[in-house]
């Protein structure tokens, strides 16, 4: 993104301020004692009304794909941090810091990464680690060290998903990107970013008791952990239990470490059609869900995944599968033309309501 266009995006996003009253979500949950931030992509930034959206409402920002594996090495001897050199100076330019996401993810695998031996896996990890935490050391305050170290399905031991970095070290991958991570930039927070832990079925069960073990196993071997992520991707028609999953969070806070929501939104695909009322289903589940969160002392950090609907990936999919299709998903607080929807309003109540 150049900087004329930088500039754009934050002098739209101050003349928004300038001419409306509302309180941003990043202010309201600053007042509550927490950090609210968005995901983005760089071409998130292409468009200056989303630019300066983002810059307005956001308090931090989470890479989305710039900086997975696949993204940075899509060959052995490639290096591509462009994508995520723009997102840090368009964060830049509104004085906002970026979480690093994310370091080693078994599903960001590129052939030739699979196609290497075990030690080759091995030295990839190693490399990868050393060379982009500390090509990035002192511009990112935080890492998704690990994402998604469990998926059940695989039927694996522990319920670890499976991958290059497994098949390389076993379940030891993970206290190995930590202590590599803080080796190759010690000022940087570490965290373990986990998807489904508030699904309430058998897979999201599995999920919550083996990450309660990893982190004690992490704690027990002396890895410093600093934070555990739940990315929240909520779909109202998977069973959940939101008064469950803040009693797990209490759980996690017993071990003495801060815990962000990471990757909030809502799948609406099971809601009507009806726009008013799809979007008032996805608002309350907003509401529950947050409520229920942010009673936990622990919970320091909301981050959605994307801000407006037309940057969600719910949508993008939907696009692919069918260009011309009617109904687009709105998952996220603010629509495709960055009109906040009754879900902003649900967030901001949440945060108004945090009670510690």
């Amino acid at each position: 993104m150049g900087a004329a266009l930088t500039a754009c995006a934050a002098s739209q996003g101050s003349r928004a301020l300038a001419q409306t009253n509302e309180e941003t979500l990043g202010a309201i949950a600053q007042e509550s004692g927490i950090t609210f931030g968005t995901s983005i992509a760089a071409d998130t930034m292409e468009i200056p009304a989303q630019a300066a959206l983002y810059l307005h409402q956001a308090r931090i920002f989470t890479v989305d794909w710039a900086l997975m594996f696949g993204n940075l090495r899509p060959e052995a001897n490639l290096f591509l941090p462009g994508d995520a050199e723009a997102i840090l100076a368009f964060a830049d330019a509104g004085n906002l810091p970026v979480h690093g996401h994310a370091l080693a993810w078994n599903e960001s695998r590129p052939e030739w990464l699979m196609s290497l031996s075990k030690a080759g896996k091995q030295k990839a990890l190693d490399r990868h680690i050393d060379e982009t935490v500390g090509y990035f050391a002192g511009r990112l305050p935080s890492w998704n060290v690990v994402n998604e170290p469990f998926w059940p399905g695989h039927g694996l031991d522990g319920g670890f998903r499976d991958g290059p970095w497994l098949q390389a070290f076993g379940q030891d991958y993970v206290s190995r990107a930590f202590k590599r991570t803080q080796a190759a930039d010690p000022k940087a927070r570490l965290v373990l970013n986990e998807a489904m832990a508030e699904v309430w079925s058998e897979d999201g069960a599995k999920i919550r008791a083996g990450l309660l073990k990893l982190v004690d196993r992490l704690q027990h071997d002396g890895v410093r952990l600093d934070a555990v992520g739940l990315q929240g991707h909520l779909d109202p028609a998977r069973p959940y239990d939101d008064a469950g999953f803040a009693d797990f969070l209490h759980q996690l806070a017993e071990r003495n470490i801060d815990i962000m929501i990471t990757e909030l939104d809502v799948d609406d695909s099971s809601l009507p059609d009806d726009i008013p009322t799809r979007d008032a289903a996805v608002a309350a589940r907003y509401r529950d869900f947050l409520r229920a969160v942010l009673a936990v002392p622990a919970v320091k950090t909301v981050i959605t995944w994307q801000l407006a609907d037309s940057a969600s990936w719910y949508d993008h999919a939907a696009r692919e599968a069918d260009p011309d299709a009617k109904r687009l998903p709105r998952p996220l607080p603010f629509d495709a033309a960055f009109r906040p929807k009754p879900a902003a309003d649900a967030i901001a109540e949440a945060l108004r309501d945090r009670r510690i």
